[in-house]
């Protein structure tokens, strides 16, 4: 199928300052700041990262459903959760 992913996501690392996401060939970073909905998430939470369409990523989980294209330019999306303040 043309358009079609063609393996698994893979969260490659976990630090202090957010998670590196493998899709394909492509590794992108998810900064806690620029996706603070992942602050407080388990490894196990962040790991468990489903890919139902090709542009869109899904944490179960957590219920997080991001656009790919949030992650490769959080700059056009900047729309951060402001729970706590």
């Amino acid at each position: 199928m043309r358009g079609r992913h063609i393996s698994a996501p893979e969260v490659t690392h976990i630090s202090k300052h957010g998670f590196w996401i493998l899709l394909n060939d492509e590794e992108m970073l998810l900064a806690f700041e620029q996706f603070p909905w992942f602050g407080k998430a388990t490894i196990e939470q962040i790991m468990h990262v489903e890919w139902p369409a090709p542009g869109h990523l899904y944490w179960p989980e957590l219920d997080i459903d991001l656009a790919v294209e949030s992650i490769r330019n959080p700059q056009d999306f900047p729309l951060v959760s402001k729970a706590g303040h």
